[in-house]
C-alpha cells in the first residue's frame, strides 16, 4: 500500500527537520564501498567462474598464490587486495556471494530499521502540525529488501570479475598444498600457495523440546512474509534487541527473553540501564532470569514458549532464537589440516592472521575476534598487503574498533567500559563524564519531560592527562555520531582535545564536546600536533612551485 501524499510529504519534512539528530542512512552507499574497495588497475587475467558448468582446472595448472574460501566481505576485499598487486587468486563460495552481512545481516537488518524509524516519524507527526496517517506493507518492503540485496550480489560478482579474480560454486577442504571442492559435477583438487578461510558463522538454537522446529534464527526473520502479530525474541545480544526494537516499532507484540537480568550485558551500565527502561517504556515485555526457553510447543499454528523458572508465553506466532552464533567451520577438516581450534570452535590465529597451519590465514566471524564486516576488510587488506605488497609487518589493529547497535534508540559505542577501564588501570586512575537530556526533536513535545526519550553519553577517561579510552552513547542519531570521534580516540584524544573542538550547533553530537566541566580539566592533549590555546594545526609544508 502506498503511503498518502500527505503523509509522504510529512516524512520529508520530519527528516529534514530531523537531521541534526537522525540520519537515515542511504544503504546504496554500500554498493558505492563496494566498487571502491581498490583503485583501478590493468587487469592481467580474464576473469572466470568454475561451476557445473565450467571446466575444472588441469592438474598441471600453476598454483593460485590465494585462494580464499568464502565469498562475504572479508574474503572478497582481500582478494581483491591481493589481486592489486598481481597475485593469481580465487575465491571458493558455495551460497550467495556477499556472506552474512549482505544478505542476512547489515544490509537487509538497516533496511528494516529504516523502515521502522520511518514509523516513529509517523507517529511524532502531530507535534510539528501534521495531521494523517499510513499503512504500512511488509510484504512491499520485503520485495524492496530483497531486490536491493540481490543487486548487491550482483556488484559482488562483478568486482571480482574486474579485478580477475577466479570464482569457483562448491564447498573447499583443506589438504596439503591447497583444497579439495566438491562442486556440482564432482571433487576437484586446487593447489594454493596460500589459503585464507573466511567462512564467517551460522547461528545456532540452544537444546530444548521443539525448539529448534518451532523457533526461526535471525536468518529466518528475513524470510518472513508478513509481520507477526505477537512475538517472541529469545536472547540478550545485539541481534536480539535489534529485531526486537524492528517488530516492535513496525506493530507487532513483542516480548523479549532474557536468560539473566538485561540485554546487552557487555556493555557500560549506562548504556544497558538505558536500553532496557527505553524497550519498556515502548512496549516491549521483557522476562528476566528466566534461564533461557526450555520448551516451544506448537498447536494449530499459536505457538507456547516455556522457560526454565516456568515463565510462559502463549498464543506466539513468531519464536526468533538470537542466542548465538558459531564458526562455520565443519566442512573445512581443520583438525586433519593441522589448524588449531578455540574452546569455542574459533579459528585460532596470530597477529597477523595467520592459523597454527603455515600458509593458512584466517579472518573475520570464524576467529571470534571483533565480529564486524569493517573489521573482516582490515584484516584481509592489511593481510594482502603484507603477502604480495610487500608491505612488513602489516597487521590490523583490534582495539577501539567503533561500532552500533540499531536498537530503538540506537547505539554507540567504542573503548572501554566504566568497569572495564577500572578493572584495567585502576578506579583512582579512571575519571569519568556523563551527560543525560531530551534531544531537541523532542522540544515541541507537550509531554512531560521525563517521558521524552533520553539521550544519555559517558566519557571514560584514564590518567592525569585524561586521555578518552571509553566513548558510549544511546539516543537519537547516535548511530552517526561515533565515527569521527573513532579517528580522535585512534590517535590519543584527551578530554581536552575535546573541548577544544567548537560544538556544531544544535546537533546531539556537541554534548560529547561540551562535556561539563569544559575546558577546566588538564590542559594535556594527545595528539602529535596539539590543537590546544588556539595552537595552529595546519600542514607545515613548503610549496613545491
Amino acid at each position: 500500500m502506498n503511503l498518502i501524499t500527505s503523509t509522504t510529504f510529512m516524512i520529508i519534512i520530519g527528516v529534514i527537520a530531523r537531521a541534526s539528530s537522525l540520519a537515515f542512512t542511504n544503504i546504496s552507499s554500500h554498493s558505492h564501498l563496494l566498487s571502491k574497495h581498490l583503485p583501478p588497475r590493468t587487469l592481467v587475467r580474464p576473469s572466470t567462474t568454475l561451476s557445473m558448468s565450467s571446466s575444472p582446472p588441469s592438474s598441471s595448472s600453476p598454483p593460485y598464490d590465494l585462494l580464499v574460501i568464502g565469498g562475504g566481505s572479508g574474503g572478497i576485499a582481500t582478494a581483491r587486495r591481493a589481486a592489486q598487486y598481481g597475485a593469481k587468486v580465487a575465491v571458493v563460495e558455495r551460497g550467495r556471494m556477499g556472506g552474512t552481512c549482505v544478505n542476512v545481516g547489515c544490509v537487509p537488518k538497516k533496511v528494516m530499521w529504516n523502515a521502522a524509524a520511518c514509523m516513529e516519524v509517523l507517529h511524532d507527526m502531530k507535534n510539528f502540525g501534521f495531521k494523517g496517517g499510513a499503512e504500512f506493507d511488509w510484504g512491499f518492503l520485503k520485495g524492496r529488501r530483497d531486490a536491493y540485496v540481490k543487486r548487491l550480489n550482483g556488484i559482488y560478482d562483478t568486482n571480482l570479475k574486474n579485478s580477475a579474480v577466479v570464482k569457483i560454486e562448491g564447498l573447499a577442504r583443506l589438504r596439503e598444498g591447497g583444497v579439495t571442492v566438491a562442486t556440482s559435477t564432482g571433487e576437484v583438487e586446487i593447489d594454493a600457495k596460500n589459503v585464507l578461510l573466511a567462512v564467517g558463522g551460522y547461528p545456532i538454537f540452544p537444546p530444548g523440546d521443539g525448539i529448534s522446529e518451532n523457533a526461526i534464527s535471525s536468518d529466518g526473520f528475513f524470510d518472513l512474509p508478513d509481520l507477526p502479530k505477537k512475538a517472541v525474541v529469545v536472547g540478550a545480544g545485539y541481534i536480539a534487541v535489534e529485531l526486537a526494537g524492528v517488530l516492535n516499532t513496525l506493530g507487532s507484540d513483542v516480548t523479549l527473553v532474557l536468560r539473566k537480568d538485561k540485554a546487552l550485558r557487555e556493555f557500560d551500565d549506562l548504556i544497558r540501564d538505558t536500553l532496557d527502561s527505553e524497550m519498556l517504556r515502548q512496549g516491549i515485555s521483557i522476562l528476566r532470569n528466566t534461564g533461557g526457553v526450555k520448551s516451544i510447543a506448537e498447536t494449530a499454528g499459536s505457538k507456547t514458549v516455556t522457560c526454565a523458572d516456568g515463565s510462559v508465553v502463549e498464543g506466539v506466532d513468531c519464536v526468533l532464537m538470537a542466542t548465538g552464533r558459531a564458526p562455520l567451520t565443519e566442512p573445512l577438516g581443520l583438525e586433519e589440516a593441522g589448524v588449531s581450534q578455540g574452546p569455542r570452535g574459533h579459528v585460532i590465529v596470530d597477529e597477523y592472521s595467520e592459523t597454527t597451519k603455515k600458509g593458512v590465514y584466517a579472518l573475520g566471524d570464524v576467529c571470534g575476534n571483533v565480529e564486524l564486516t569493517p573489521m573482516a576488510i582490515a584484516a584481509g587488506r592489511r593481510l594482502a598487503d603484507r603477502l604480495f605488497g610487500n608491505v612488513k609487518d602489516a597487521k590490523v589493529s583490534y582495539d577501539l574498533v567503533p561500532t552500533v547497535v540499531f536498537s530503538h534508540p540506537p547505539i554507540g559505542t567504542i573503548g572501554l567500559s566504566e568497569e572495564q577501564a577500572k578493572a584495567k588501570y585502576g578506579e583512582d586512575n579512571v575519571k569519568v563524564y556523563r551527560s543525560k537530556f531530551a534531544n531537541l526533536w523532542y522540544g515541541v513535545f507537550d509531554i512531560p519531560f521525563d517521558e521524552k526519550p533520553p539521550t544519555a553519553m559517558k566519557m571514560v577517561t584514564v590518567g592525569d592527562n585524561e586521555q578518552v579510552v571509553g566513548l558510549h552513547v544511546i539516543g537519537t542519531a547516535a548511530d552517526e555520531m561515533m565515527q569521527g570521534f573513532g579517528v580522535a580516540m585512534k590517535m590519543g584524544a584527551t578530554k581536552a582535545d575535546f573541548d577544544s573542538s567548537v560544538a556544531i550547533h544544535p546537533t546531539a553530537s556537541e554534548e560529547f564536546v561540551t562535556l561539563a566541566p569544559w575546558g577546566l580539566g588538564p590542559q594535556e592533549s594527545g595528539a602529535k600536533v596539539s590543537p590546544l590555546n588556539g595552537a595552529d594545526v595546519s600542514p607545515k609544508v613548503q610549496s613545491k612551485l
